[in-house]
């Protein structure tokens, strides 16, 4: 049992997935007074949720904050891995041999989760979360917010504690290469975030950078329409978890070291001087899928020795992380702020689901952590020894290889979890789902699955348009 006091009111923020079922394992697993999800756009689903501002998606003067998806877009998770815990992901309508859902699909089983937590007015869209301000003496937190119900009026709650889940995806990672930044400024340089498709590519020359799930797809699909080859530029052989199909139209090349710029009368090109001494001249566009990085700044705790408000996390914080989470999720120096959603997981909707449901106890009472603030903190101590571990132990590691991916260590994490859990509940059992060798070993065979999706794919003339 913790000594810290029970929080009445709490507040989630973020309406994608892990903010959703947050919420509901906050307020149908604890014994809260109030408790409510603040989302900024205008729906649900979080990186699911695609606004284009179109027909089908209505334009509104409210600002805009567009996700990476794009149309077309395909999941590489199946769906009892996407299911949250007694609310079972439907059979999915597409065929047998593309067993992924679609966004379409997934956004479709995150908004049926929201819909009754909308109607009872518990999810409100349309409030964006500027900035949280941690309370002198653990007094809770003030946090300001837009109503862009109501043009953006700004308010000011006072909440006892408070959830962030918003995710990775506000704060792309470019590359720290020569040249780059003036891509960018030129606007041929462009990040996976802003893909929308490969219609506006005809004939385009177009380097790709990076080889995880968007370089990939962006180059699988850039194939059928740009100027061959695609060039894809790689650091190291992709993750087993990273699927996509070898393509005659598709060229690997090495890093690139340098970007240079071209005037040439019709908008700009750029030449790319490869590390081997290669140089692919004349680029119409270089697309850059590398990823990124939590960045909750608008989170600002008391530093203990000034007593002054700072940023959680900066763009100085080393290693990058939300740091001095205890177990990921509990905030050490004031337990009444927790993260949802921080380490990177193959399946984030169910590891979202047990840690949740392990706060939602924690916060009760009934599931035990370290009353101290070194004691909570023992738990990023050793998680960061054991990275720098794995690290010095392997020529060019991964860059995935980080605090803030969850990798190997998922199955222990998530078990460890649910363990507490169980001993607090033990009706839970079986509402959550078993982290153990053989379902991970399933968890790790969807890679094939995946693959042998892409090759029916491709065999039938669909892997380059996906409707």
């Amino acid at each position: 049992m913790s000594a810290f006091p029970v929080p009445r009111r709490i507040l989630v923020i973020g309406g994608g997935p892990s903010g959703l079922v947050t919420l509901r394992n906050i307020r149908e697993r604890g014994n809260f007074n109030h408790v409510e999800l603040y989302e900024r756009r205008d729906d649900v689903g979080g990186v699911w949720f695609l606004d284009e501002g179109s027909d089908t998606f209505p334009v509104s003067d409210n600002p805009r904050w567009p996700s990476p998806a794009y149309r077309g877009m395909i999941g590489n998770v199946l769906p009892e891995f996407l299911s949250f815990s007694e609310h079972p992901f439907p059979a999915s309508p597409t065929t047998p041999h593309q067993p992924f859902p679609t966004l379409k699909e997934t956004h479709n089983y995150l908004k049926g989760f929201a819909t009754p937590y909308i109607e009872k007015g518990v999810i409100k869209l349309n409030r964006e979360v500027v900035r949280v301000e941690e309370l002198p003496s653990k007094r809770g937190w003030n946090v300001v917010t837009r109503n862009w119900n109501h043009n953006g009026k700004e308010e000011d709650e006072i909440w006892d504690a408070v959830v962030v889940a918003v995710g990775w995806y506000d704060n792309p990672v470019w590359p720290d290469t020569d040249g780059l930044e003036e891509l960018k400024a030129r606007g041929i340089a462009k990040h996976a975030k802003s893909w929308r498709g490969p219609e506006s590519y005809v004939d385009k020359k177009v380097l790709v950078v990076g080889n995880a799930n968007s370089s990939n797809d962006i180059a699988a699909q850039l194939a059928s329409v740009a100027n061959k080859p695609i060039y894809q530029s790689i650091r190291r052989p992709a993750f087993p978890g990273f699927v996509s199909l070898p393509d005659e139209r598709i060229k690997m090349v090495a890093p690139v070291s340098k970007y240079t710029a071209k005037d040439t009368g019709d908008g700009g090109k750029a030449d790319a001087h490869l590390s081997d001494g290669t140089v692919i001249t004349d680029l119409d566009v270089v697309h850059i899928g590398t990823g990124y990085k939590i960045m909750p700044s608008f989170v600002y705790v008391l530093e203990e020795s000034k007593g002054t408000l700072a940023p959680i996390a900066n763009h100085d914080t080393k290693p990058h992380r939300v740091p001095s989470l205890h177990r990921l999720i509990l905030y050490a120096h004031n337990p009444s702020l927790a993260f949802i959603g921080a380490p990177m997981s193959y399946t984030p909707f169910t590891i979202a689901d047990v840690a949740s449901t392990w706060l939602t106890l924690a916060w009760t009472g009934e599931a035990s952590y370290p009353d101290t603030v070194d004691g909570r903190l023992a738990f990023e101590r050793e998680r960061m020894a054991a990275i720098d571990q794995w690290r010095n132990q392997i020529e060019n590691p991964s860059a995935l290889m980080v605090y803030n991916v969850l990798g190997h260590g998922e199955q222990e994490y998530a078990r460890s979890l649910k363990e507490d859990i169980v001993k607090a509940r033990p009706e839970l059992h079986d509402a959550l789902p078993e982290w153990n060798d053989e379902r991970t070993a399933l968890r790790e065979a969807m890679h094939r699955t995946k693959l042998e999706a892409l090759k029916y794919a491709k065999e039938h003339n669909a892997i380059d348009h996906v409707p």
